[in-house]
């Protein structure tokens, strides 16, 4: 299965998320790829949009191979053999400090919204180990909402089956077992500006009038 862009894997998952539209839901995109999907999800369903800030922790010597995922408050670590504990809290502290500062960037100073009793949806361009994601919903579980759901539009099957063991509920349009990158399966996979993560977030807030329950 291939999308056009991320618009157009948006407007799929959109319609496989009918049933939240007038639900108690809010759209978490993950920066920056998943920001464009969950803008258009949150303006098709009439939701809001905020964002949950997970970042890679690279392997010393390839930065590019994620050795484990952090948020502010979680850790997850895949193979860390060979690799000092010391790089590793190194890195946990210098990407924490630097998820605080984009935050801060991309809502531009409006406050969190508060997710407890509320259904969060959370939003990616695409799973390929998963650890990014399942850091994401340690980090909400922690804020209470009612439901945790995962929805992508494409994923390897390791990390959908994975996912799946921790989120309520995952909504995938195609699962792959040949998958070496999420950009395989978009024939328009561009890289995101923080400029526009910060531009789709506010335009999402600023310009809908929320119909929930």
């Amino acid at each position: 299965m291939m999308f056009h862009d991320r618009t157009h894997a948006a407007f799929l998952m959109a319609n496989e998320l009918k049933k939240y539209q007038r639900a108690n839901a809010i759209i978490l995109a993950i920066p920056r790829g998943g920001v464009p999907v969950g803008y258009t999800i949150a303006h098709q369903l009439n939701l809001p949009l905020d964002v949950v800030l997970v970042k890679k922790i690279g392997h010393p010597t390839n930065p590019e191979y994620a050795i484990g995922s952090v948020s502010s408050t979680e850790l997850i670590l895949g193979d860390t053999e060979g690799i000092s504990d010391e790089y590793i809290k190194s890195e946990i502290r210098r990407l924490r400090k630097a998820m605080q500062e984009k935050y801060i960037t991309f809502m531009n100073g409006r406050t969190p919204i508060d997710l407890k009793g509320k259904i969060a949806i959370l939003v990616d361009d695409g799973l390929a180990t998963g650890n990014t994601m399942l850091a994401s919903i340690e980090h909400i579980r922690k804020c209470a909402p009612l439901k945790i759901v995962v929805a992508v539009p494409v994923s390897s099957i390791s990390a959908h089956n994975k996912v799946k063991r921790k989120a309520d509920e995952i909504i995938c349009l195609f699962t792959s077992a040949d998958f070496y990158a999420v950009g395989q399966f978009y024939e328009n996979f561009s890289e995101v500006s923080d400029e526009t993560v910060t531009h789709l977030i506010e335009k999402a807030n600023n310009d809908q009038v929320y119909d929930t329950i």
